[in-house]
């Protein structure tokens, strides 16, 4: 069965209708094609540039066709609206920047091949523009958001126009602005400071929907002003705290237009995205250091759990982005030092330190599987030389913490738990070598295995801390999506993260860089 047809299903809850009439009736266009030029004119809606597809042309094209033309010019025109058409909903559907050329390590959705041509044949084009988007509430949330930051930065009163003026002096502290004693949220007590910029802090504030713009603004930093910066800060993976510092003040002076530019980008990565392959799945989101696992019923996806996460570091050892299936869990796992940790770190630390081996619970392992539990000058030759490796044992101090939820993939990449916990408690937590450590492993283990009601909270417990290495395989295999998204929508709000490892300038490079399409020629 055919993928249009699928989407058409959830569309309009059943099989499609008959074929949609014709675009030219007697050389004259009819409601088809007036609806195309108008979708394509609608193109900046979905993040799109209109001028891909020679919106303004065609429609020039279809005003002039109004009184009707030859059965071969209307032929012709017609071709090129479907044609410009069809150019339009592949980049709905799929994009316009293969994400591979962008991140090398990227694997692509896996879906069947698009054909805008039969979908346009067997749709109107607005049925087939619905069917071709993700099918996400997502896409259709940032839609919105979209439109109303358009609004924002294209107003006649624009709250960004002047920067904020430097925040006050804090004593020897960095300069900040900060409440008053006893403010804490939803509280007006305490005496807030005074700054010249707080009339305009409050009107950006109340332009984002932070702050009710029928509040009175205080002549001091209190009250609800303090509340409206806190509810900025969630939006923006702040500390929530409502001090505004030098991170709180960057992310002020944001101006709306740029955060057009994130949200279209955004935009663009839904469509290379596969979240909904599989009725079960666990995503990573690595600006938000946020694992969600889900399910998917009648079409709607519904968290069953969410949980923060760690991630690799930001300048040397960044997780990668990529789709792969959890094949097994291991409980009291092993962890077996990459060859590049134990070059670069473990090695070097053995030699200052010698102490630090029997502490850690390490041992080498052999190119043919003997085991040495004693730190030897020969053993650390053979390990540089790619003869044997480190791996700790299974205990408190094992860096995988007590379980280790495997997905095969060629950065030996994974998701485990950690003895760092108080790490979790950071604001911006890429902390790790790239694998991916995880707040609530026995949550996580229990979505993972829902479908084996032997394996109960309890089991899973006993497992972890047995302090011997076990192996459960999954059948079947759970979908696992890293992936990258610095906008998401959540309770009607919008949040913004940081782009932490530039993917998102790399977008935006690529997209502006590639080739503009041919033009449309309309005649």
């Amino acid at each position: 069965m055919r993928w249009w047809w699928l989407c058409l299903c959830l569309i309009v809850g059943g099989a499609p209708a008959a074929e949609p009439p014709p675009w030219f009736d007697a050389g004259r266009p009819g409601a088809q094609a007036q609806q195309a030029v108008e979708l394509l004119a609608d193109a900046a809606s979905h993040g799109l540039d209109p001028r891909d597809y020679g919106s303004a042309a065609l429609q020039q094209a279809l005003a002039r066709a109004q009184p009707g033309l030859p059965p071969q010019a209307a032929a012709q025109l017609e071709q090129v609206l479907r044609l410009a058409l069809q150019r339009y909903l592949r980049d709905l559907h799929q994009g316009r920047v293969d994400p591979r050329r962008i991140h090398h390590d990227f694997n692509a959705a896996r879906r069947p091949p698009f054909d805008a041509a039969l979908l346009l044949r067997s749709l109107p084009p607005e049925a087939a523009v619905r069917a071709a988007v993700p099918q996400l509430p997502l896409y259709e949330q940032l839609r919105e958001q979209l439109a109303r930051y358009r609004a924002l930065a294209g107003a006649d009163v624009d709250p960004w126009r002047r920067p904020l003026p430097p925040l006050p002096a804090a004593g020897r502290g960095a300069p900040k602005l900060a409440p008053g004693q006893g403010q804490g949220q939803g509280q007006g007590q305490g005496q807030g400071q005074e700054w010249p910029g707080l009339p305009l802090l409050a009107d950006r504030l109340a332009a984002l929907g932070d702050l009710q713009p029928t509040v009175p603004r205080p002549p001091r930093y209190e009250g609800a002003l303090v509340d409206a910066v806190r509810s900025f800060q969630q939006r923006h993976a702040l500390d929530a705290d409502g001090v505004v510092g030098a991170a709180t003040l960057a992310r002020l002076q944001v101006a709306p237009a740029a955060r057009v530019r994130q949200i279209e980008l955004m935009l663009e990565r839904l469509r290379w995205t596969p979240l909904l392959q599989g009725p079960r799945m666990v995503v990573i989101n690595i600006p938000e250091f946020v694992l969600r696992a889900y399910e998917v019923h009648d079409g709607r996806i519904r968290v069953q759990r969410e949980m923060r996460v760690i991630v690799g570091k930001a300048y040397s050892t960044r997780t990668p982005l990529f789709d792969e299936d959890m094949r097994s869990i291991e409980f009291s796992p092993y962890w077996n030092v990459p060859p590049s940790i134990a070059r670069r770190e473990t090695v070097p630390r053995l030699r200052r330190d010698p102490g630090y081996f029997e502490r850690e619970g390490f041992e080498f392992v052999a190119g043919d599987g003997r085991v040495q539990t004693t730190l030897t000058p020969r053993a650390l030759d053979a390990v540089l030389a790619g003869q044997w490796r480190i791996r700790q044992r299974p205990g408190a101090r094992n860096a995988l913490g007590d379980i280790k939820f495997v997905f095969p993939n060629s950065d030996n990449i994974y998701l485990h738990h950690t003895p760092s916990t108080q790490l979790f408690e950071r604001a911006r937590r890429d902390f790790s070598h790239g694998c991916i450590r995880v707040e609530q492993p026995v949550a996580l283990a229990s979505f993972v295995l829902q479908d084996m009601p032997q394996w109960t909270e309890a089991r899973i417990r006993e497992a972890m801390s047995a302090g011997r290495s076990s192996t459960l395989r999954l059948d079947p295999p759970l979908p696992v999506l890293i992936t990258y998204g610095t906008v998401l929508v959540k309770g009607g709000r919008v949040f913004f993260f940081d782009d932490i490892y530039g993917l998102d300038r790399v977008l935006d490079d690529a997209l502006r860089q590639r080739p503009r399409p041919p033009p449309i020629i309309a005649g």
